[in-house]
């Protein structure tokens, strides 16, 4: 049995909530190449190399997570993004019978007044039972402003764990679109740094479990610069037996005065026996900020569901229409509309 993604301030064991414990989860001694990636870069502003250091993460899953990557890295990668690029960047990585295992290591930066999009899309071409865990790290310098969208489609059947760590300098923006809809298990622990005055970070997330998937989102953001400010969204839904587990943190750190930090997470039942449970927190050790937090988990309302059933929509139908309603407001940062529609398309096959 391992254990992650630990929040970072203890709750009560009541909740269930401080950790997550995984069995049977298969780690290879040896890591074969993973070939199956490709890599779509459309601007000369963005230079790719494989000059990755081993991470060292403040929290990040665990660190014995953080060591299997270090020592066994099949895929490394780094942007290093110059100038502003109007088009999109892509990174589709595919698991199939010749690429089971994935072990990635990805720094991305954006230097002083870029700006850049960036798609990283990991897909399955079959159930079989894949593993992934990766480090995504960003630093974004003075003024730069990044768009990051990532895309999980992985196999129902596979293990999907993966840390994100941002650092966020004065007058950068960096925006986070994450759909995640693959994995048995799908963990993520996600930590941004806001360092620089007026640092922004934007997260919207939005995940729908099926079967006995399981959700487990570890959501931190520490704002140390003035007038900084970060945004969490998360809109989900659950359906069969499937599980999430929510963690909310944002911590306001001496020196960040004026300050603003906002967390709201919603999860739509959509069967008897799906469970959610969430934990929303605001730390403070400065004045003069603002925080708000909000979570909220029920099943859909009866009374819209009769409405549009009442129009001639059968009930499948109709609980397609509900749930893309709460994820279109998230969906709409993704400009691809070939993309837009391939995860739309998803949603409508992991309802039927």
């Amino acid at each position: 049995m391992i254990k992650l993604n630990e929040t970072p301030v203890r709750t009560s064991r009541n909740f269930n909530i401080n950790n997550i414990k995984i069995e049977d989860i298969e780690i290879p001694e040896i890591i074969e190449e993973f070939s199956n990636i490709d890599i779509i870069k459309e601007s000369e502003h963005i230079e790719v190399n494989s000059n990755v250091k081993d991470s060292n993460l403040i929290f990040g899953l665990s660190e014995y997570f953080t060591n299997l990557v270090n020592e066994k890295s099949n895929l490394k990668l780094k942007l290093e993004i110059s100038d502003k690029c109007k088009k999109t960047n892509r990174i589709n990585i595919n698991f199939d019978d010749e690429n089971m295992v994935l072990f990635e290591n990805i720094e991305i930066i954006a230097k002083e007044d870029s700006k850049s999009t960036i798609i990283l899309k990991y897909e399955t071409d079959n159930e079989e039972k894949y593993l992934h865990n990766g480090i995504i790290k960003v630093i974004a310098k003075e003024n730069s402003n990044l768009d990051i969208i990532i895309v999980n489609f992985m196999s129902i059947n596979s293990n999907n764990f993966i840390s994100i760590e941002n650092t966020i300098e004065t007058n950068a923006k960096v925006n986070y679109t994450i759909v995640d809809f693959g994995g048995k298990n799908s963990i993520t622990n996600y930590y941004s740094n806001l360092i620089g005055e007026n640092s922004d970070n934007n997260l919207n997330t939005i995940y729908l479990g099926k079967g006995n998937q399981l959700f487990d989102l570890n959501y931190i953001g520490e704002l140390q610069g003035e007038k900084s400010n970060i945004n969490i969204e998360v809109q989900g839904a659950l359906k069969d037996d499937a599980k999430k587990h929510f963690k909310g943190t944002i911590d306001f750190k001496k020196g960040c005065k004026k300050a603003t930090g906002n967390e709201n997470e919603n999860c739509m039942l959509l069967s008897d026996t799906a469970k959610s449970i969430s934990l929303p927190m605001l730390l403070c050790s400065e004045e003069d900020v603002e925080g708000n937090h909000s979570s909220s988990a029920g099943k859909i309302d009866e009374k819209e569901l009769f409405y549009i059933m009442s129009r001639g929509f059968e009930l499948k139908e109709a609980m397609k229409l509900i749930v893309r309603a709460k994820f279109n407001k998230i969906l709409g940062n993704i400009k691809d509309e070939d993309l837009k529609e391939q995860i739309l398309d998803e949603i409508d096959e992991r309802l039927n």
